[in-house]
């Protein structure tokens, strides 16, 4: 086994141990695997888009685009600077993703698209915070600091999105708790 395979082998190994019992590394691992599906997403949303309203979405849609490429290449270099490996294959990205794609999204209103898009940015947000979280709890205040404002650009895209549908921030989006109300 040369140097190489002995390194990748390490790797594996290690990735398989941090997805069991979640480091901050791994969570962001996902993190960054959401972004690259998303982009994918965000893509076939913009390219698809029908209707009065593509005219006034393809915009938005394009910021976004831009926007995660951005998040997209800092958090690899936030990985990379914490001593960690991203993720870097395609079977990698497709493995450690949450989102889910469907070529039958090319077919729906624009509204189902901003809606499926909403979605998306709340999922992220389940592993963002997750990663916060495991980021504070082993002392990698940049990782969390990068994290916690990765948080804020998704709560605002999520705001936009569901203004467009007429919505506020996270209707639809969290389950309530039904025993908040109850003191």
């Amino acid at each position: 086994m040369t140097n190489v395979d002995t390194q990748y082998e390490a790797e594996l190994k290690q990735a398989d141990l941090d997805h069991h019992k979640p480091t901050a590394g791994a969570m962001t691992g996902h993190i960054l695997s959401n972004l690259l599906v998303n982009n994918v997403k965000l893509h076939q949303a913009v390219w698809y888009l029908k209707g009065l309203q593509s005219l006034q979405l393809k915009p938005l849609y394009e910021k976004l685009i831009q926007q995660g490429r951005q998040n997209f290449d800092q958090l690899a270099v936030v990985l990379l600077d914490e001593n960690e490996l991203p993720p870097s294959t395609v079977s990698e990205y497709v493995k450690y993703s949450m989102l889910e794609e469907d070529g039958r999204n090319k077919y729906f209103t624009a509204e189902q698209l901003v809606d499926i898009t909403a979605h998306d940015y709340a999922t992220q947000n389940m592993f963002i915070d997750r990663a916060i979280v495991l980021a504070q709890k082993e002392t990698r205040p940049a990782m969390a600091a990068f994290l916690t404002n990765l948080r804020g650009q998704n709560n605002h895209s999520i705001q936009v999105l569901q203004a467009v549908l007429g919505k506020q921030a996270w209707d639809g989006l969290v389950e309530e708790d039904e025993d908040d109300d109850e003191d």
